[in-house]
């Protein structure tokens, strides 16, 4: 089992340590599961009552905390951010793959680099790269003339179509599919004629990608997700979309084709995004909402009405029905009143 000294943490993390800085930490926890061994933190000040009833070894407190707590501590600038190096420390999650299965099917024409592991019944395609340090995890197929970048893990039944380009440090979990066909078709007289989708995809580096999530390939041009962002489960992202860097994505969001997302964005989940249309760099999305429109400016938009009594639900969808309306007498009874002035 991994350990670490609280001096050791406070190193690392640019921290000050109050208390007993030989302790041992093996693991994380909240504060209210906390045991012995265990290192916690205090971010949310919801939480501020389980303080003083931690069993942790430790807790990563902010400074002006300092001294409400009586045991040993770790003082830093952001406690939560510290939790998640912490917690990257002391991983304890497995390899997507440990070695190169003997069912794996591996092309001759494919280069491997160093210490590459490729799990059981996985498929490596023809003149496919992978990187050094890549895991491919079991029943993954990586098509041809595909890429995957240095440190990249890759966990099982992922699929990559052909000619994928995956940065480095990139994680991509069980389910995902990168690089399927957008959804381009012509109609003629009512029949749909279906257009090859000849662009490809690129994942630029420490991207990660969640479960089940679809990424098309572009039409013509690539689709591009852009260094550091983060992809939730069950997204769809749709042809030639760009997503910029350091952007957070929350599950079941839609993206459709063509449309340009700006950097260190953040969309709720469930949100969706109309096609041809571009946001600005830093933009918060609110879960559910709809966006139809160009985004020109860093804002924080909201679209879903919030939950409440399903009797007063009903009662504003009427009113809301009402409301063109209610905004054609409210203008009749202003000239009325403009009028007698």
């Amino acid at each position: 089992m991994q350990s670490i000294t609280l001096n050791e943490l406070a190193n690392r993390l640019n921290g000050e340590v109050k208390g007993n800085g030989d302790a041992l930490i093996y693991s994380v926890a909240t504060l209210e599961s906390a045991k012995t061994g265990q290192l916690s933190f205090l971010s949310n000040s919801k939480y501020r009552s389980q303080l003083e009833m931690t069993q942790a070894t430790a807790v990563l407190l902010s400074d002006k905390l300092a001294d409400e707590f009586e045991g040993n501590a770790v003082l830093v600038k952001d406690p939560y951010v510290a939790f998640a190096r912490v917690a990257q420390l002391l991983d304890t999650t497995p390899k997507a793959a440990d070695v190169i299965h003997p069912s794996a099917q591996i092309d001759s024409s494919a280069k491997l680099g160093e210490n590459v592991t490729v799990g059981a019944n996985a498929v490596i395609g023809q003149d496919v790269i992978l990187g050094d340090n890549v895991q491919v995890g079991a029943g993954s197929v990586i098509g041809q003339e595909s890429v995957v970048g240095s440190n990249t893990r890759i966990w099982a039944n992922v699929t990559v179509y052909h000619r994928v380009q995956i940065g480095t440090d990139c994680i991509i979990h069980s389910g995902a599919v990168i690089g399927s066909d957008g959804f381009g078709y012509a109609n003629e007289a009512g029949n749909w004629i279906k257009i090859p989708q000849t662009g490809g995809v690129q994942i630029c580096d420490r991207v990660e990608i969640g479960a089940g999530t679809t990424i098309d390939r572009g039409a013509l041009e690539d689709t591009v997700i852009e260094d550091g962002v983060i992809l939730d489960n069950q997204v769809q992202v749709a042809h030639n979309v760009v997503i910029g860097a350091n952007s957070a994505v929350a599950g079941n969001s839609t993206f459709a084709g063509s449309c340009t997302i700006g950097k260190y964005c953040i969309i709720g989940g469930n949100s969706a995004i109309a096609g041809h249309l571009s946001v600005a760099d830093g933009t918060h999305i609110s879960g559910a909402t709809n966006v139809t429109h160009d985004i020109k400016k860093a804002e924080v938009l909201s679209s879903a009405t919030i939950a409440m009594p399903n009797k007063l639900w009903r009662r504003n969808t009427v009113r809301f029905r009402q409301l063109d309306e209610l905004f054609q007498r409210v203008k009749t009874l202003e000239k009325t009143v403009e009028s007698q002035d």
